[in-house]
Parts: structure tokens; sequence; C-alpha cells
């Protein structure tokens, strides 16, 4: 009966989050372990009905591609999963009951907090995909009060999700190949401005294909968030660091969002004051 969670997807062997729960796990000196679980689209409704009835399993975190096909296998949504319409979290409650929670909102913003607490004259950013993950991370930079513009092969589609998440918001749609090559736009430059240009795709990602942005797309003072995290440094943030822009890591929001995800699991926040050495284990 020792209890343990786990991180399911297809496919799974990339993922870092049992080295960061695990980590946090042995801090507390929780006995509990974090463990990796390959489930496919078709085994997905087979894997719950397993995992309901087993007291010792706390519930897992939900990766590509399953953030929204596993909602209709779910008892119910807590009001950020519900909103968002993704899950990265599910939490197994009493009697079985299976929740669905989405951590990858406030797991997103983490790093970006001692930006968006000072005053701007204005805000804006510019996301690159349109799945899960982007879901979560519209949501969350609409309710920072930014305009975004959403970039993902098809644009109507980008536009529907954004009238979805934020109706009232003065947001925009656009192919995004509308990035990949030079523009001469005159960006405004003043101080107080936040631009944010984030890859909330697999792009880039490895055995993907190459996220192709040109930086002439970036405002002055932009930050290059990229949530990839295979390989930790992309070519995206590569070209951006090589430009002269501020880049967060895809482990910054993958250690923010299990940093909830572990309190729904173990009852308890993990430590924080070690990150440097949990990015030193997962490096290693």
């Amino acid at each position: 009966m020792r209890p343990y969670a786990e991180v399911i997807g297809d496919p799974i062997t990339q993922s870092k989050s049992p080295v960061i729960h695990n980590f946090w796990l042995k801090q507390l000196k929780i006995n509990a372990v974090y463990n990796a679980c390959h489930v496919t689209e078709g085994d997905l409704a087979a894997y719950l009905a397993d995992r309901r009835n087993d007291e010792a399993w706390r519930g897992c975190n939900v990766t590509m591609p399953h953030k929204q096909t596993v909602i209709p296998l779910l008892d119910r949504l807590d009001s950020g999963a519900e909103r968002i319409g993704a899950v990265n979290t599910i939490v197994r409650e009493r009697n079985g009951i299976l929740v669905g929670r989405n951590t990858d909102a406030p797991g997103f913003l983490e790093p970006l907090r001692p930006l968006l607490d000072k005053t701007h004259l204005f805000r804006m950013g510019r996301v690159l995909g349109t799945g899960g993950a982007a879901r979560a991370i519209v949501t969350a930079l609409a309710d920072e009060h930014m305009v975004i513009v959403l970039a993902g092969r098809n644009p109507a589609k980008a536009r529907a999700l954004l009238d979805e998440l934020d109706p009232g918001g003065e947001h925009h749609a656009v192919d995004i190949a509308h990035f990949e090559s030079v523009t001469d736009f005159a960006f405004d430059d003043r101080a107080g401005c936040l631009d944010l240009v984030v890859n909330a795709s697999s792009l880039g990602m490895s055995g993907q294909p190459p996220l192709l942005f040109d930086m002439s797309h970036a405002p002055p003072g932009s930050v290059f968030y990229d949530i990839v995290t295979s390989p930790l440094e992309t070519d995206f943030l590569k070209a951006a660091k090589a430009a002269g822009f501020r880049t967060v890591d895809g482990l910054s929001m993958l250690i923010g969002q299990a940093d909830h995800a572990f309190a729904h699991f173990f009852g308890t926040r993990p430590p924080r004051d070690g990150d440097a050495l949990l990015r030193q284990e997962i490096a290693g």
C-alpha cells in the first residue's frame, strides 16, 4: 500500500516529472514514489478504470496527447480546468472519485511573476501553438491583462480558442507561418512595455519538426519562453539568447506546475530552496 502517483502520456520516456517528484519525496522523507506510465489513447479508459480502484494511487499528471481527451473519463473538473478546457493533473479522491485539475497555468506564470507584478504601459504575448498547454497559457496571460497573438497552423482554430477562453479580449489569431519570414514592422520600443514570445507547442522538441521563428518579429526587450524540456535549450531559445533577448526554459514551467500537483498528491507543498540542485539532478 505504498502511496504512488505517476505521469501518463504517449510518448512518456522523455518526461522529467519522476525526477522532480521523487527528488521532493526524498527531501521530505515521504514514503511514496512517482512513476512514469506509457498510456496510449486507446488504453486511457482502461488505465483510469484500473487506477480508480487502487487506494494506493494518489493520481497522475497528464501530458501529450491526453490533456483534453481525458476529460470525459473524469467525474468532475475543478474551476480552473473547466475554464481552460484541459487537464494536466488528475487526483483520486475518496471512494475513487477522479477530479481533473490544471496546474499548468500557475506553473507557467511562476517565473514571470517578478515581471507581471510591475505596472506596464502595454502587455502583449505572442503564443505559438493551439494545443492543451496553449489553452492554459492563453488563459493565464489573459488573466494578466495581456493582448495575445495566438499562432497556429489553423488560424480559424486559434480564433475559436481565443473567443472561447477570453471572449471579451482584444486578441488576434494568425497563421504560425507568419513568423517564419522577415518583417520590418515598427514596434513600440517605449520603456514600460512587456512583450512575451512563447512556444506553447511541441515544435523544436527532440524528434519533432523545428520551430521556425524570425527574430525580427520580436519587439525590443522581449522575453522568450519555451515550454519544451527536451532539449532544455532549444534552437528557439539559443537564437533568442544570441539576439540579446531574455529567456525562460521549459523546466521553469515544469517545476512550477509540479509544485502544485505534488501538493494535491501528497498533501504538502514541496521545498523550493533546492531548485538549483534539482535542475542539476534533472540534467544529470
